[in-house]
């Protein structure tokens, strides 16, 4: 046992005991009380007690007894003084939990009765034991010292009800250390019942023991060898070491005040949360261990989560049931309600019985909290109809039924809880809404619908309610962690801006209001008439408008705002968006489209290509399918885009009908205007507020339907794996216990080299007994091993798994062994009447890796354990299952679906199947309390889980570790109440038939119960023992005296008690329990007789071996799919002659290539085949003999029949609904395209340079050169064209467009033969001459300017750098990334301006900064200043406006115009063509930014956001001052530029 478990082990124990025995009260439950009872006087009960008393033997002779009477009673008195003071300690201890129940109470609407648990009892109507049955238990009160101790006379067997009359939930003792003390607190009046004498003398014993440890404490000299003489001698030398007590005593009362002070330490300051929340030792996890709820009652999500979390609900009341069970009924599946409800249905005349069974069934699970399994094994008759008069019987729920009103009996519930929230929420509103009190209310039938009704009333009251600030929260809903930051505003709807302004009042001229629209919907009828006003629209909307134009909004302005009020309205409505959503539910469509990359992405053999052109498909024929989950996976990959839509004809019908609602009836001409208008009003309402909330709504539901119907799936894979019994071979037999032993073997991955056989014996219970490995099986030594270990074991079974398809091999040698092949030469060996088979090993695997294994058997290496695995598979499949706990999810049940479920709902599927299979097979208790193997299934017994499963465990073995009948769950505290109903017929105890003092055992509490050893429940044990006293037609009087269940015994034991049974008539006996208890046992009565017969009969279908495919996947992963024949597969050849090939595929199956299929050509193989050549190769045909354990297939490697391929086999099919139409034009563009491509020719020239790239190539070719370098490459502007890319820094290339003059024509030229035009002034002879005067010379040019101190690197360190020096007048040079080759110039005039841009463009010959030429860096920082200082003075002189170029921003793009070269391949060009940063029309044209500037314009600048102006730019005035800007171009005042700033700062 690990630190954090001996930690945890004492308060826990405590606690749960103690819950244990009050756990009723914890419930909250009321209580009933039992039936009236004459009260004796407090004499004659203490008269009673002392005679009981005499009776035992305790009181002889008061007399001679009175001093053992008075020291008994001090003792009692000092008990209650201790009592008294461990109740003070508690109350203070406890107090933090007293809160949490006062949360827990708050929260849950149930009663948590705090600081005093108390003994519950069965009130019993009368002194004979009662009928069994379940209106016969009475409800449990509190039982006082008179009730517990007045218990005599109670008969053994006196039923049920009786197992609550007597004190049997444990002993106070006198110790204050010992556990048991603090189980149960009593008041100050009370003391415990049971025997005060046994207790006394235990308490004796307890602390003699205690005692004595105190004693063998203390140093004794003569055990170590000092006699007392000698010891003398050392007390008067050195003292007895308390000569300095009066030094230390100060310190030790310091010592004691900082124990006292200091707090008491937990596990939980000690071990990590993860650690704790896995060991389920949390607070939450306590919690659920100590109620008396079954715990899969009490998590929100499965047991086999690790998330799992406890649930905190309201609780169903009896009000509740009825509603909820017509609620439930309409969503069962559709065949019950045809069979049901529908005219003419089979069943229809049960129709009031099949809501008064699912009415009882929530009463089972949500009020008296029944599990599923209680409810189909034992409460059957309530489920079902049995007619008394024909004696048929019609069952009414199915299993799967029960599940499904669980899963929507929770949702019910759910919804509950959020009507009451919406119902305190209107109320706290104080208001009165008839519409939302008789209209809406009534009709919340789903938690959709409560959101809409809130969103309603916020909407509708947002300004009038009283508290603002009212939030909606529900128990399931995510923890919001609060807030602390500053609120922040809200903000304000165009709505509600509008309801608060005058068109509020022009919203009411539409003549309705929106929930008179919804009623007039709804019924179908004008309810409500509608009101045309005198004036058009227009005319009554100018009748609101402002008389100030120039801030008031038009009349259309106004009526679209009018318009805006109705159909926010109306789109809110919850009736409204109820009824869209059910005409989504029941006639949408869905359609889908592939996107421009899924065109190409998914292909005829990608799994997306079933629906990739999906057309108008209805959605009811999606939910039982994986597809829409696909479909949302190909959606998320941005493959797909979804279309959910209503048919034109539904869309049509239902804006018709609310526009029916909506308009007048009347024929004018102003009616006509208003209803156009109104028309308007249902067409914003169905497209900007009902239809996207119904598509957004139905991709939800039918994700959630499609996920639980997949999960479903998944759960009856399983339930086809361990629904089976245990493998029997001749010779063994099960009655639900038994299983085979096993010899499970494996050869790992077959390598005769490097892989032993590993064998490994499991006995019946699935212990490992015996593991050895052999090297093979075919040397004499090994063979010995071999038949030694058969003989000394004898193995019922031979399980054999692998990792490769040489597994086979191995199974043909061991059957070939155990049969005594008379050709073998070890014939002298006795044959072995034993099977061989294949075992599943998906299990195997996981758990030869698993912790599990490792701290199962960690001393032996993984096949082993794997070896394990197998063996334990073949005896019990569920018990491996139900052993994965949260591994069970790694277990393939569906190939292709399996990964698009949630988690937590696969693992309730799943859960549920372990749960149904368990409690069908049950639970031996006390062989799960022995093995920690079989104990796994403890969890899935109904009422239990892991948490209460692992308290009941502990129990049981602080109670010796065996329980001999089932009262002793209550009697021994092992169990609360409602987890004993639950669990106690599902958990066997096993008795011995051959007991021949059990007749005489009748008032011995442990004597064992043959009824114990079946599934009949004690609650009906009655029934029993009646029903063997008729079999064996004995009377009454034959049991007097014996054990009740004595007569049982015999029956079972009668060889003749099939024939006996089955003499009784069940049906009358059913009618006439009817008739006296009004109770229907039909069905139990026949479970009982079966149970009679053989107990705990394994009813399950016996074991299915796997088939031969599924072994072909187990040792190879190839399946029947991926070995069709048609498909074409690669193999490597082994062997080869004349007449075969022998090859073997990649997944280690051998193939065959007869000589006739290997080539089309004649001939021996060897000419043009080795060994170890891989070949390519059809599958012509697949070959099992499963007599020999072989598998090969034939293949063919001609051409003609690889020449077609295997598309058709491999092509995945399409969906029946299939945009035919849309395919063909993508398919007839792609292949345009690509015809396009294929036309297109590259060019190739002969040069170091030139290389065949695109643009993205050519930047990632550069991407570790250094800068400068430049690569030539094909342009895609023609044969006429070339791009060369040059890096111009770390991430940023400029790609040029060169014009070749004279090439050829055809394209093919290898050299360039004319010349090469970048721009008018930039023209080459060849392309080195470009490289050298053109890319180069911009390089240095560029590297010249990186180089200056002026350059600041990227944008923002300029701007830090500027910003730094906000006192003096800055400048600074950056690359500019958005254009390469270019620079920006930026500048600080003074601390009050902004910064500016001015770009700077490189060219070969020199530096530009707008129409100013500069040979280098000094000159372009001259130019810079002598510009600025024009501008400046210029700017002043006029008036006072920033120059332009100089405000706010650099001047935009004028229209037709764009900067050139301002592109790279990271902003693809237009029509895939390369930049040119120097020209825009051809070679010959003139570039306005690429050369120098032309003559008679303003600078050379980027060009202005501005349309070009037709006026022409003033000349240039002498002394190059550029004239003044036209004033629209101006942005900031002469302030930022004033006098005596200047150019002074530069």
């Amino acid at each position: 046992m690990s630190d954090i478990d001996d930690i945890s082990n004492r308060p826990h124990e405590e606690v749960e005991d103690e819950t244990m025995q009050g756990a009723e009260e914890d419930e909250g439950e009321d209580v009933e009380m039992p039936p009236a009872m004459d009260d004796s006087s407090e004499e004659e009960s203490e008269d009673e007690e002392e005679a009981r008393k005499i009776r035992e033997g305790f009181i002889v002779d008061e007399d001679d007894d009175e001093d053992e009477e008075d020291e008994d009673a001090e003792k009692e008195r000092k008990k209650r003084q201790k009592r008294r003071k461990k109740r003070h300690h508690r109350e203070e201890d406890e107090q933090l939990e007293e809160d949490d129940l006062e949360l827990l109470e708050e929260n849950t609407g149930a009663s948590f009765r705090r600081n005093r648990l108390t003994r519950l009892r069965r009130g019993r109507d009368s002194e004979s034991p009662p009928a069994a049955s379940s209106s016969r238990r009475k409800a449990m009160v509190e039982s006082s010292d008179e009730d517990l101790d007045n218990d005599d006379g109670r008969q053994r067997g006196a039923g049920i009800a009786g197992l609550w009359d007597d004190d049997r939930r444990g002993d106070d003792d006198d110790e204050g250390d010992m556990d048991t003390d603090s189980f149960i607190e009593y008041s100050d009046e009370e003391e415990a019942a049971g025997n005060e004498e046994s207790r006394e003398e235990r308490r004796r014993e307890k602390k003699q023991d205690a005692e004595r440890r105190k004693r063998a404490r203390r140093v004794r000299p003569e055990l170590a060898g000092i006699d007392a003489n000698a010891w003398d001698e050392i007390h008067d030398v050195f003292g007895d070491g308390h000569e300095y007590d009066w030094a230390l005593a100060g310190d030790e009362d310091m010592d004691q005040d900082e124990e006292a002070y200091k707090p008491e330490m937990r596990y939980q300051d000690v071990f990590e949360p993860t650690e704790i929340r896995k060991r389920m030792l949390t607070e939450d996890d306590d919690l659920i261990r100590v109620r008396d709820i079954p715990e899969r009652m009490q998590l929100a999500t499965s047991s086999l989560s690790q998330s799992s979390s406890l649930l905190l609900h309201a609780p169903m009341t009896e009000d509740d049931l009825s509603e909820a069970a017509m609620w439930i009924i309409q969503r069962l599946p559709p065949k019950k309600n045809a069979l049901f409800f529908a005219e003419g249905g089979q069943y229809f005349h049960l129709s009031h019985h099949l809501v008064l069974a699912v009415t009882f069934v929530l009463r089972s699970l949500f009020i008296e909290e029944y599990e599923v399994p209680y409810i189909w094994v034992h409460k059957r008759d309530y489920i079902s109809n049995f007619d008394r008069e024909t004696k048929d019987r019609v069952e009414l729920l199915s299993l799967p039924d029960l599940w499904t009103i669980l899963h929507f009996g929770y949702k019910y519930r759910s919804l509950l809880e959020r009507r009451k929230t919406l119902s305190t929420f209107y109320e706290r509103l104080q208001i009165q809404d008839d519409y939302f009190e008789h209209d809406i209310m009534p009709k919340v039938d789903g938690v959709e619908v409560v959101a809409d009704a809130t969103d309603w009333l916020s909407m509708k009251y947002k300004n009038g309610k009283p508290d603002a600030g009212i939030e909606l929260h529900f128990h399931d809903d995510e923890e919001v962690q609060p807030d602390k930051k500053h609120k922040t505003p809200s903000r304000v709807s165009a709505y509600e801006l509008a309801k608060k302004s005058i068109v509020a009042k022009l919203a009411k001229g539409f003549g309705v209001e929106a929930q008179q629209v919804v009623q007039n919907f709804m019924t179908a009828s004008h309810l409500h008439d509608i009101e045309d006003p005198e004036l058009s629209p227009l005319a009554f909307a100018d009748q609101f408008v402002d008389p100030d134009p120039s801030r008031a909004p038009s009349a259309e302005q106004l009526l679209d705002r009018a318009r805006l009020i109705l159909a926010t309205e109306l789109g809110k409505d919850p009736l409204l968006r109820n009824a869209i959503r059910k005409k989504f539910k029941d006639e949408a469509l869905i359609s889908v489209e592939p996107t421009e990359r899924g065109i190409t992405k998914i292909d005829e053999h990608h799994p997306y290509f079933n629906f990739k052109y999906l057309h108008r498909k209805p959605i009811k024929q999606m939910l039982e399918t994986a597809q829409f989950l696909h479909i949302l996976a190909a959606e998320a990959d941005h493959l797909v885009t979804v279309s959910i839509y209503l048919p034109p004809a539904a869309f049509g019908n239902f804006e018709k009908q609310l526009t029916d609602a909506i308009c007048s009836d009347n024929f004018n001409e102003s009616a006509k205007t208003w209803n156009a208008e109104r028309t308007r009003v249902v067409q914003e309402v169905l497209e900007q507020h009902l239809i996207p909330v119904a598509v957004k709504w139905t991709r939800e539901y039918l994700r959630e339907e499609v996920e639980d119907n997949l999960a479903h799936k998944c759960g009856e894979e399983l339930r086809k794996r361990v629904d089976v019994a245990p493998y029997m071979s001749r010779g063994t037999a099960g009655d639900g216990e038994n299983a085979p032993s096993v010899l499970a073997m494996s050869w790992g991955r077959g390598d005769p080299h490097k892989d032993a056989i590993t064998m490994t014996f499991l006995d019946e219970a699935g212990r490992m007994r015996e593991h050895t490995k052999i090297d093979n099986l075919h040397d004499g030594e090994m063979l010995d091993e071999f038949f030694d270990l058969l003989k000394r074991r004898k193995p019922d079974v031979v399980a054999i798994g692998g990792f490769s398809i040489a597994t086979l091999k191995l199974t043909h040698r061991v059957k070939e062994l155990l049969k005594g092949n008379p050709d073998d030469a070890w014939n002298n060996q006795q044959a072995f009447n034993i099977p061989v088979v294949y075992v599943k090993d998906d299990i195997a695997r996981i758990y030869q890796h698993s912790k599990r294994s490792t701290d199962e058997f960690p001393a032996i290496p993984p096949i082993a354990k794997y070896c394990v695995g197998l063996g334990r598979y073949i005896q019990s499949p569920l018990n491996e299952f139900a052993a994965l706990g949260s591994d069970i999810s790694a277990i393939t049940f569906s190939d292709e679906d399996q990964h698009l479920i949630s988690k937590e709902k696969l693992y309730s599927a799943l859960e549920r199947v372990l749960v149904d299979v368990t409690n069908k097979v049950g639970v031996n208790i006390n062989r799960a309390v022995a093995d920690e193997y079989y104990q796994h299934l403890l969890p899935f017994v109904c009422g239990l889980g892991p948490r209460k499963a692992q308290a009941m465990v502990k129990k049981i073995v602080a109670l010796g570790g065996n329980l001999n009948n089932r009262e002793q769950f209550i009697k021994g505290g092992v169990l609360t109440t409602k987890i004993f109903f639950n669990a106690s017929a599902f958990l066997r105890i096993v008795q011995e038939r051959e007991n021949p003092e059990f007749k005489y055992q009748a008032d011995d509490e442990t004597a064992p119960d043959p009824l114990d050893s079946t599934r009949i429940h004690l609650e009906d044990y009655e029934l029993a023992r009646k029903m063997a006293i008729d079999a064996l037609e004995w009377d009454e009087e034959d049991i007097t005296g014996a054990h009740p269940s004595w007569v049982v015994n015999e029956l079972m034991s009668d060889r003749d008690k099939e024939r006996k049974l089955a003499e009784l008539n069940l049906d009358d006996f059913a009618v006439s329990l009817y008739e006296a208890n009004q109770e229907d046992k039909r069905h139990t009565l026949g479970m009982i007789r079966d149970e009679l017969l053989s107990p705990f009969k394994d009813d399950r279908p016996p074991y299915k071996l796997p088939t031969g495919w599924e072994v072909i996947t187990m040792l190879s992963g190839e399946t029947d799919k991926s070995l069709s024949v048609g498909v074409i597969v690669s193999a490597s050849i082994q062997r080869l002659n004349n007449q075969v090939v022998n090859v073997k595929l990649d997944s280690g199956i051998e193939g065959v290539i007869s000589s006739d299929y290997v080539s089309d050509m004649p001939g021996n193989p060897r000419e043009y085949l080795k060994k170890g050549q891989t070949v390519v190769g059809i599958v012509i045909e697949r070959k099992f003999d499963w007599e020999n354990d072989t598998f090969h297939v034939d293949l063919s490697s001609r051409e003609k029949e690889l020449k077609d391929g295997d598309i058709e086999f491999r092509r995945v099919r399409r969906d029946e609904y299939w945009n035919y139409p849309l395919a063909e034009k993508d398919q007839e563009l792609t292949e345009r395209r690509k015809r396009r491509q294929n036309d297109q020719t590259r060019r190739i020239i002969k040069h170091p340079n030139f290389q065949n790239l695109n643009s993205s190539q050519a930047e990632n070719y550069l991407k570790n050169q250094q800068r400068g370098d430049v690569v030539i490459r094909p342009s895609s502007k023609g044969s006429d064209h070339l791009a060369v890319t040059w890096k111009v820094d770390d991430d940023l290339y400029q790609h040029i467009d060169v014009t070749e003059m004279g090439t050829d024509p055809t394209g093919q030229g290898q050299t360039v033969e004319g010349k090469l035009y970048v721009d008018a002034q930039h023209v080459y002879a060849d392309l080195d001459e470009l490289i050298v005067n053109h890319v180069q010379a911009m390089a240095r040019k560029v590297e010249e300017l990186m180089a200056h101190e002026k350059y600041k690197g990227d944008q923002r360190t300029n701007y830090n750098f500027l910003a730094a020096n906000p006192a003096k007048s800055m400048y600074g040079f950056t690359l500019n990334r958005k254009r390469p080759g270019h620079f920006n110039l930026c500048f600080l005039a003074n601390k009050k301006a902004m910064v500016q841009t001015w770009p700077v463009r490189v060219a070969p010959e020199a530096y530009y900064l707008f129409d100013a030429q500069a040979a280098g860096v000094p000159e372009l920082c001259d130019a810079f200043k002598v510009r600025h200082a024009a501008a400046a003075t210029q700017a002043a002189a006029g008036g006072g406006k920033t120059p332009y170029a100089s405000g706010l921003r650099t001047p935009g793009r004028p229209l037709g115009g764009a900067t050139p070269g301002h592109m790279s391949v990271r902003q693809p060009a237009p029509h895939g063509r390369t930049p040119n940063p120097y020209g825009h029309g051809g070679p010959m044209q003139p570039s306005g930014y690429g050369g120098p500037p032309p003559p008679g314009t303003y600078g050379f600048q980027t060009p202005s956001h501005l349309p070009p102006s037709s006026t022409s730019h003033p000349p240039m005035p002498p002394g190059g001052m550029p004239p003044r800007p036209p004033p629209m171009a101006m942005h900031q005042g002469a302030n930022a530029w004033g006098a005596g700033n200047g150019a002074a700062g530069w």
